[in-house]
């Protein structure tokens, strides 16, 4: 049987990315979307949530480049001089797996978001994060040990061997995750062409839609009306229905 979860990241990032995933929701496809919680527009995000049950919502971490939980001066290996999380992600990684105490500090930031997630009093439909960099093992590590406390059921995996990871974590893992190649360019044609071939089993196609960009903490290049445009075009919508994929977010299918 084909199930299909379309998600938008970055939920909370900007009123024109909160006003997109809105759009998609009531007058596309979209499906869930993910939070970024100590972003500037999350309130927003969230009221919008609140207003709009049949989204799922689940949690963006955020661990580089944007805004961290935890006030900075409590993470000093993660931040740099603006008080954001880091971008170097290269030297990140290794200061994880070379400093105790990055990955003491990496632990409370996960710790904090979920439970400012939980604040929310949200549903806890997936988790995933921000540039995907919950790939790094120790960070992975991390987000299993921290979300069993919170209910984390449902994980996005974009590289890692699925039927290993299902083995060793109960959690729903997609059996492929699409947009991976076009993250910031899933234009209508792209997403109506991915949505006619798509297979059986459960796969995400996930999104970055916005109704504009020039906005704080915008990834360069990336065309976030299209992607906006590609969640509501009619073509989507029938590509989407003629799949005959049973739709929804990952808690709709677990069990």
């Amino acid at each position: 049987m084909k199930r299909l979860v379309v998600t938008a990241d970055d939920f909370g990032l900007s009123p024109e990315v909160n006003e997109a995933v809105e759009q998609a929701h009531r007058d596309g496809i979209l499906t869930a979307a993910s939070l970024m919680v100590s972003a500037p527009a999350a309130a927003d995000a969230v009221a919008r949530a609140r207003r709009m049950p049949s989204l799922r919502v689940g949690l963006h971490l955020v661990l580089v480049e944007a805004w961290p939980t935890l006030p900075a001066e409590q993470l000093p290996d993660l931040t740099d001089e603006a008080g954001l999380m880091r971008a170097d992600m290269a030297r990140l990684g290794l200061d994880f797996a070379r400093r105790p105490a990055a990955r003491r500090q990496l632990a409370a930031e996960i710790r904090a978001q979920f439970e400012a997630y939980r604040a929310t009093g949200l549903p806890l439909d997936h988790v995933n994060a921000h540039k995907h960099f919950h790939v790094h093992p120790l960070i992975a590590g991390a987000v299993l040990r921290v979300g069993r406390d919170f209910g984390m059921r449902a994980l996005r995996v974009p590289r890692e061997p699925r039927e290993i990871l299902r083995r060793a974590e109960p959690v729903l893992i997609p059996d492929r995750t699409l947009g991976l190649a076009w993250s910031g360019a899933m234009t209508p044609a792209r997403v109506a062409a991915l949505l006619a071939e798509l297979p059986d089993g459960l796969t995400e196609l996930y999104t970055h839609p916005a109704t504009a960009g020039g906005f704080p903490g915008e990834a360069p290049g990336y065309r976030y009306a299209d992607e906006r445009d590609a969640l509501t075009a009619p073509a989507s919508r029938s590509a989407a229905d003629a799949s005959g994929a049973v739709r929804g977010g990952f808690s709709d299918f677990l069990g």
